[in-house]
């Protein structure tokens, strides 16, 4: 089997780890991707400013010793296997490299016949493209849960980034889907040796994240929420992804009910408040059976919770006052407290000017004093139109 056959393989089968790049400045400065970004192996993903980079995201081996239930490279399913060494995928990869198809490497693997083993290749594989061929550009490294701290270590000075994923928020819940997973010595202590890399300034400009299988064991929105925000608070997590179980055929979840992508996008959003806007998790509203109100944004949620907080009147409230209306971000929210250091605001024309979502913010806004026009007529049983 050649490289392009093994990258169809093993490209395919890492689109299950969610990859964000993380740049850290000169990195991809400059390099704009020209070649084909539906090629396997290749995935989009977005910078902190909002810019589309091109990742060469694949498996190192598909060859896995767990037996995870929702796992399309789990031990017991049929399905061809591959590896590459790490001088193939080092070359491949800066074959795709120089042909401006990506600019940075998204390197995760199977478990191999032996986990040691298969990170030692990973990290063998950042080594050649770092010293051999110099590259300078991004490199997420995997950490394969249970790995030793010397592994961490050498991973750490080579990558930009990192990862070792939860799947599930507690023992309990990855009992069910990862029987051969501990949660504690396969990953909660891997992180604490990552955490204090990054204290001490030893490695990962952009810090390590973690991902969550949602719905595969039977958890709820407010144990997934709580673990992430534990992990931002107490271990220095830089970002939490959330992938909606998918049944894979031929494994023992194949029967199973798909997870909702709108209960993705209400973690997502739950996130966002945790990273952007300040919330603690006693602020999140859940419903009867601990998951997130379905059909509402959770801002909206929580704001619909506290009316005693409302309205806010705009021209005078803090920043912190500001980011709790819905319908106001971090941008918006900055962009209007400067305003307002040349005029007060009278309108509503001039809030969307400032970035403000009128049509969520109107119910919880005064502008000196008074509720929108919008708001207003709407109270009356119109139907406003706003442009």
């Amino acid at each position: 089997m050649d490289n392009l056959e093994k990258l169809n393989i093993l490209g395919q089968s890492a689109i299950y780890d969610i990859c964000s790049a993380a740049c850290s400045g000169r990195r991809m400065e400059g390099r704009q991707p020209s070649g084909n970004p539906s090629a396997f192996g290749i995935s989009q993903s977005f910078l902190s400013d909002g810019k589309c980079v091109s990742l060469f995201r694949v498996l190192l081996t598909n060859v896995c010793e767990n037996d995870c239930l929702y796992c399309v490279n789990r031990a017991s399913r049929d399905t061809p296997r591959v590896s590459f060494s790490p001088d193939e995928l080092a070359r491949l990869f800066m074959e795709f490299y120089q042909r401006n198809c990506a600019q940075g490497l998204f390197l995760s693997s199977g478990l191999g016949g032996d986990r040691s083993k298969t990170m030692e290749r990973m990290i063998n594989t950042a080594e050649i493209l770092r010293h051999r061929y110099h590259f300078t550009g991004y490199i997420h490294l995997k950490i394969l849960p249970g790995v030793g701290d010397d592994f961490i270590e050498t991973a750490a000075s080579l990558a930009d980034r990192i990862s070792i994923n939860l799947e599930a928020p507690s023992q309990k819940r990855l009992r069910r889907i990862a029987d051969q997973k501990a949660f504690l010595e396969d990953i909660l202590k891997p992180i604490e040796k990552i955490q204090k890399i990054i204290k001490e300034g030893r490695g990962v400009p952009s810090g390590y994240t973690t991902q969550f299988v949602v719905g595969a064991a039977g958890e709820s929105d407010q144990e997934i929420l709580g673990t992430t925000r534990w992990l931002y608070r107490e271990r220095g997590l830089r970002r939490a992804y959330f992938s909606a179980f998918v049944p894979i055929p031929r494994t023992p979840l194949e029967d199973e009910r798909p997870t909702s992508p709108i209960r993705e996008a209400r973690l997502y959003q739950s996130d966002f408040l945790f990273r952007f806007y300040d919330f603690d998790f006693s602020e999140l509203v859940f419903d009867e059976k601990d998951n997130l109100v379905p059909d509402l944004d959770p801002k909206l949620a929580w704001a619909r919770a506290n009316p005693h907080l409302f309205p806010v009147e705009i021209n005078t409230a803090p920043y912190a006052n500001l980011l709790r209306v819905p319908g106001i971000g971090p941008t918006s929210a900055r962009r209007i407290i400067r305003a307002r250091q040349k005029h007060c605001f009278t309108d509503e024309e001039e809030l969307k000017r400032a970035g403000l979502v009128l049509s969520r913010a109107k119910s919880f806004i005064t502008i000196n004093g008074k509720r929108p026009w919008s708001a207003r007529w709407e109270q009356l049983g119109f139907s406003a139109r706003i442009s």
